[in-house]
């Protein structure tokens, strides 16, 4: 799943290991969700969504070209 994970963590000046304390997790799962490697599950979505100030759907989406048919 896409994400702007990564963005908002530099926005703030987190690194990994800050974002990932923040959030109760280990860094390589932070590591994991920004390379899309990883979907978080629903309640860390909510977790991360809340830290942020921001929607769900404000920082992941799907990947481009699925959201919608082209015509």
């Amino acid at each position: 799943m896409k994400n702007k994970l990564k963005v908002l963590r530099a926005e703030h000046n987190w690194s990994q290991a800050d974002l990932a304390e923040k959030l109760n997790v280990s860094r390589q799962t932070i590591n994991a969700i920004e390379t899309e490697k990883y979907d978080p599950s629903l309640p860390l979505a909510f977790k991360i969504a809340k830290l942020f100030g921001m929607k769900i759907e404000d920082i992941f989406f799907p990947p481009s070209g699925k959201e919608t048919p082209s015509e």
